[in-house]
Parts: C-alpha cells; structure tokens; sequence
C-alpha cells in the first residue's frame, strides 16, 4: 500500500495509519480485439465498482485535513479520480457525502471490535481510539470538529448524526457484554459509550495532552469496575 502525503499550512504528514486508502485504477477500460456481441449499452463510461471506495477515501481525507466546510466536491472528484458527476450520482448533497465519508473515517479507524469478552472488546476499541486522536491528522480533526461544530449548527448536525452512527456501532460491544452475563443489564449503554469520546473531546479544547497508549489499560479497568457484575 503506498503512503499518501498531503500538506497542511506548509508542512506534510502521512494519513496513511489514519486512513485506509483504495489505491486508484486507471479510468480507461480495455476493450478485447474480438468482435463483442451486439448489447444496446446506455452512453458514457461503464460504472466503476471501485470509485464509491476511492470516493469517500478521498472525502474522508479531505474532512481530516480542512474541515466539512473547506471540502469541495471539485476536490473530492479530483482525488479520487473520478467526475464530478460521479460523484453527484452517489451522493445527491455534499452533506451526505460527508456523513458517509465520516462513518467511514470512525469504521476504518475506530472499529467495533467483537473479541469474546468485553474486557478483550473495551483494550482493542480504546488503543485505537487514543492511537487516533494522538497522530497529527487524529488531532486536527477533533479540533477542527469541535471548533466547526461551536460555528454553525448545520454543520454540528453532520458530525452529529456521523457519531451517532458510530456510536450505534459501538453499542454492541455493551450489549453482548450483558447477553454473557458480564455486566449489568441496567448499565447507562449510552453514556458508557460516551466515556472516553468525552475524555478526548475535553482535552481537546482545553488543549492537554491527550491519553496515552500506555494508559489504555487503566482505562479499561475504570470502566469495568463501574459495569461490571
């Protein structure tokens, strides 16, 4: 896989441990030499099977470096190396593209685990949670995040209803938790979730430094001790 770097206010980084990139294909399409059946074919370029991968790949990269607001479709379509139409024809308003590209963005990054056990599920799901908001591009967007969610409520309504999504996700690490009889059945699913998003977020604005690999562990035993059975 090849590393992607972009530049931001004159410096470089890597998104690639952020993102995990289609590699783009060539738009051409080969034709065979022999004589092909006659199929009545509508006009225009055959539909890629790739470009919705390479699509919000590149509007989910563009979301971490700018901001929702600094995306362009324009920009998004030039990435992934496709036409702006494309684009359009998967997703009708830049909003839903960016929905789409954020749910994405948590799924790559910040996955449900399901390892058997919820202390096994709470480890896998907060390493990777803090080995994103401490790499350069994971910080960015938490900032740029909540700085455009404060400026305007369309724009919080988006990364809203993206976390919501995300958090939906999430719950199920909760509620097969309680199938096994591992923790309460009347534990706060919802705020439980919340716990280390909240702990991220607060340091964010307050600009501390941000919880480390090594502490992920602890955290996991905070919140057992508060679930468990």
């Amino acid at each position: 896989m090849k590393s992607t770097y972009f530049g931001k206010g004159g410096r470089r980084f890597s998104v690639e441990p952020m993102l995990k990139f289609v590699d783009a294909i060539s738009m051409g399409v080969e034709m065979g030499t022999s004589p092909a059946p006659e199929v009545r074919r509508k006009r225009g370029r055959p539909r890629d099977p790739e470009a919705d991968g390479r699509i919000l790949a590149a509007a989910a990269s563009l979301i971490l470096m700018h901001g929702f607001d600094s995306m362009t479709v324009d920009e998004v379509a030039s990435t992934a190396g496709v036409g702006k139409a494309t684009v359009y024809r998967r997703w009708a308003r830049k909003e839903d593209l960016a929905v789409a590209a954020m749910e994405r963005l948590y799924g790559d990054e910040m996955p449900a685990p399901d390892t058997g056990s919820i202390r096994g599920d709470l480890h896998a799901l907060y390493y990777s949670v803090i080995a994103f908001v401490n790499s350069p591009a994971g910080i960015d967007y938490m900032r740029t995040t909540i700085k455009e969610s404060m400026r305007d409520e369309r724009i919080a309504t988006l990364y809203r209803e993206a976390s919501e999504r995300a958090e939906t996700t999430a719950r199920a690490v909760y509620e097969r938790a309680i199938q096994r009889g591992e923790v309460r059945a009347d534990i706060p699913v919802s705020a439980t979730v919340q716990l280390v998003g909240g702990l991220v977020v607060m340091r964010s604005i307050t600009r501390q430094e941000m919880p480390s690999l090594d502490e992920v562990d602890q955290l996991v035993e905070l919140v057992l001790h508060g679930i468990s059975t």
